[in-house]
């Protein structure tokens, strides 16, 4: 349930209109890493300690948790953005996020981290959540969800 890229989510947590979106971020994500990545077969997904059931429960809950969070000034959820690159759920029910914002001059930079924060944080059975803001690779809208794209008329 642990992968090498970005586009990783533990366990799938894309959004289900989006697949073709991640298969083809996973396919460029890091040009300068692909000579690594071609060289060195990918590592094994590590079993969970989590019963099956409370790790898919406990995924669907944080998904529906990411889609109240709204940027301020755009009416789609950070999920259907694709604003979320990785999420990670630990053994011991911790959390890990990665996360970006549609640009680093974001007038919401300061808030989001902490609303996703929040908002995960209220799932049943999560314990410490940790957001962490990145920007690589860059957001673009490519990203998007074809609900997103739908909500922004963005065709």
């Amino acid at each position: 349930m642990t992968g090498d890229d970005v586009t990783d989510v533990k366990p799938s947590m894309a959004p289900a209109s989006a697949p073709d979106a991640l298969a083809r971020d996973a396919a460029t994500a890091g040009a300068a890493t692909a000579g690594a990545i071609a060289q060195a077969p990918p590592a094994a997904p590590a079993a969970s300690a989590l019963p099956p059931d409370e790790l898919a429960r406990m995924t669907d809950d944080i998904v529906a948790a990411l889609k109240t969070v709204y940027d301020p000034e755009i009416p789609a959820d950070i999920y259907e953005l694709g604003l979320i690159y990785k999420v990670d759920i630990a053994d011991d029910r911790g959390v890990a996020l990665d996360m970006t914002l549609t640009t680093p001059n974001c007038p919401s930079a300061a808030e989001l981290p902490h609303m996703v924060e929040d908002a995960v944080a209220s799932v049943a059975g999560v314990r410490e959540v940790k957001v962490n803001l990145v920007w690589d690779p860059p957001w673009d809208p490519s990203r998007m969800s074809d609900e997103a794209r739908l909500v922004l008329n963005m065709w």
